[in-house]
């Protein structure tokens, strides 16, 4: 059984001792209370239930101190065990004074069963309680000779654990002292293959540089070689673009010249082709009837090219002097702008 059983179990007892205690003490009030007030004089009814208080108060003491000094594990003495059979006997007699005055032995027995139950109880649960206190004394004990057990283990796993941890520093240290010696002669052993590399390294690296100089030095005479050829070839190709500029510019010019005589030679075509126009409208003399607006604008542009009056205009077309020369006057305005436009 473990503690929490043991405090659960104490528990109960107390509950159950109070329980009874206290339907005791109430029993015994209210069956003691009318054989004092029987017993009293009549001026002091009132004080009728307080004996049965101070004995129940008596009770209250014994169980509450017994339970405390159970629990301690300790003794009260002779007095303790004399006050707890008065507290049980006192009520005894009180409850069942009444019922054995009238010689009422059933009163009597049912009377007594409180007090007497009252009685049993204290003295049981006082048992109960040292039980209980010795119980949990050897638990606790064997608990302590647990943690002694437990505390001593740990000593003695403590110690070797100890003892193994100065084992493992002295292997710690042989083992550091001969990793000292094995990385001293492997650094000495690196050292002397570092100087052997280093030797080594030295030689390839002078070869290697006489390899570059070597190179450097074609590379050098290619280079040369390559910008003489560029430079040709710059020279070659800018006589290559002269001549074509050249060529050029002279089919530029000859496509200008012929393009300026073919222009040439189409003006004096549109001019014949104009002046045979004109000499033909004005070969053609007055007309009788008016010609059709096309034609006798035809008419008139013939007559102001070849600077015929306005009046010798309006006869060779058979239109009005007005209208003759507002035609004059739209050429005259249209003259200027289309000479600009044919230079």
């Amino acid at each position: 059984m473990n503690a929490v059983q043991i405090r659960s179990a104490e528990q109960a007892l107390n509950v159950g001792t109070w329980l009874i205690v206290c339907g005791a003490m109430l029993y015994s009030v209210l069956t003691v209370t009318p054989l004092m007030r029987a017993h009293t004089v009549d001026e002091w009814d009132w004080t009728a239930p307080i004996l049965p208080i101070v004995v129940d108060a008596a009770v209250v003491i014994v169980v509450r101190l017994d339970s405390v000094l159970a629990r301690l594990g300790g003794e009260g003495g002779r007095w303790p065990v004399v006050l707890r059979w008065m507290t049980g006997i006192m009520p005894l007699a009180l409850n069942t004074a009444d019922s054995a005055l009238r010689k009422d032995l059933v009163g009597v027995a049912v009377h007594a069963v409180a007090p007497l139950l009252l009685i049993v109880t204290s003295e049981t649960g006082l048992a109960y309680r040292r039980a209980i206190t010795a119980a949990v004394n050897g638990l606790e004990e064997r608990e302590r000779a647990e943690r002694r057990r437990r505390e001593q283990e740990a000593r003695e796993r403590a110690e070797e654990a100890e003892q193994a941890d100065r084992r493992r520093a002295d292997e710690e240290e042989r083992r550091e002292r001969e990793r000292r010696e094995f990385d001293a002669r492997m650094a000495r052993e690196q050292r002397e293959h570092e100087a052997a590399l280093a030797r080594e390294q030295a030689e390839r690296e002078e070869r290697a540089a006489q390899v570059e100089r070597d190179r450097l030095a074609a590379v050098e005479r290619a280079e040369r070689e390559a910008r003489e050829r560029a430079e040709r070839e710059r020279e070659q190709q800018r006589l290559d673009r002269e001549r074509r500029e050249r060529e050029a510019a002279q089919r530029a010019e000859q496509d200008r010249r012929q393009a300026a005589e073919q222009a040439a030679r189409e003006q004096r075509e549109r001019q014949e082709r104009a002046e045979r126009e004109r000499a033909a409208l004005l070969a053609a003399g007055p007309v009788n009837g008016k010609q059709p607006e096309e034609q006798a604008r035809r008419t008139v542009a013939a007559a102001f090219a070849a600077g015929v009056p306005v009046r010798q205009a309006a006869e060779l077309c058979g239109w009005s002097v007005g209208w003759v020369s507002t035609r004059y006057q739209e050429l005259r305005d249209t003259t200027p702008a289309l000479e600009g436009a044919s230079r």
